[in-house]
């Protein structure tokens, strides 16, 4: 298939490099020119414009950060797409906003798909996201052969907006988790107890799980550079935040969250690992201590 991609960063590099891979014919388009060079050493055509991007291509793929970005690129990319093409997005971005981008390509006879992915940038290297999208069931067949080349789990969540749903819950529970692993550290730690062997324990228990293996390995390490930046998380969870108080939906546990990722971004740890998060509990004890004895 004849396919853009914009968005060349730490995840849209590889990705694109699957599917030139796989025999598609791709052309790129990056607001830093210079971030598609590797692509363009390996066969794919640059565009000036994302408008001229789209105007060869059956399918646009996208993976940008901000909501604003998708949206930037949605309103250019509806000038030189064609009827019954394809804005396929990787992006995690609010499932409203999805649901907005959608209606506008709707009047022009263009779909729209959200298609956020979880795996981080050693997922999108080795080829196995987690690809949970929302948009036309009809479309399942044009997208499955783009789908293959990137990730090992494809689930089609429902209509548009139903991706970021899944990618929101998906962030809700992993941030979650991330936090309970930096309180079960700082916990070993105050006692006094490794906890390297603590993590090993309770990976043999109830409380295993990918997230403690992962990131629990790397705040044993004190090794926080970052598999996926913490300002991302952030972002992640300020949006699921916003949509939840539009619906009225209390999180509690997601709020507190959002407390320690403020903190994790006011110390000037937004470019390292989430796994950061446990410095955040140690200097919180230290400020603590220091306040108990002043």
């Amino acid at each position: 298939m004849r396919i853009g991609f914009i968005g060349l960063g730490g995840m849209g590099r590889p990705m694109a490099g699957h599917l030139r891979a796989a025999g598609h014919a791709l052309t790129v388009w990056a607001r830093r020119a210079e971030s598609a060079a590797p692509l363009l050493a390996l066969g794919m055509r640059w565009a000036d414009t994302p408008q001229e991007l789209a105007r060869g291509c059956e399918i646009v793929c996208t993976n940008v950060t901000h909501d604003a970005d998708v949206e930037g690129l949605a309103a250019q990319l509806a000038d030189g797409l064609g009827p019954d093409s394809i804005h396929l997005d990787f992006s995690t971005i609010a499932p409203s906003t999805a649901r907005r981008i959608a209606a506008r390509y709707d009047a022009r006879g263009i779909h729209f798909v959200d298609a956020p992915v979880s795996g981080g940038t050693a997922g999108a290297a080795a080829a196995t996201l987690a690809i949970m999208w929302g948009g036309k069931s009809a479309l399942a067949g044009r997208l499955e052969p783009l789908f293959r080349c990137l990730g090992k789990t494809v689930v089609h969540v429902g209509d548009v907006g139903a991706g970021q749903v899944a990618k929101a819950s998906n962030q809700l529970v992993m941030v979650a988790a991330i936090e309970a692993c930096a309180e079960a550290a700082r916990l070993a730690q105050a006692a006094g107890v490794d906890f390297g062997k603590v993590r090993a324990a309770m990976l043999g228990g109830s409380a295993g799980s990918r997230v403690l293996d992962l990131f629990g390995g790397k705040m044993a390490r004190r090794d926080f550079a970052a598999g996926v930046q913490a300002r991302l998380h952030h972002k992640d969870f300020a949006m699921v935040l916003g949509e939840a108080t539009a619906q009225s939906i209390p999180l509690p546990v997601a709020g507190t969250v959002m407390q320690q990722l403020d903190g994790l971004m006011a110390a000037g740890w937004g470019m390292d690992d989430t796994s950061r998060l446990l410095c955040v509990l140690e200097r919180a004890g230290t400020d603590f201590n220091e306040r108990s004895t002043s």
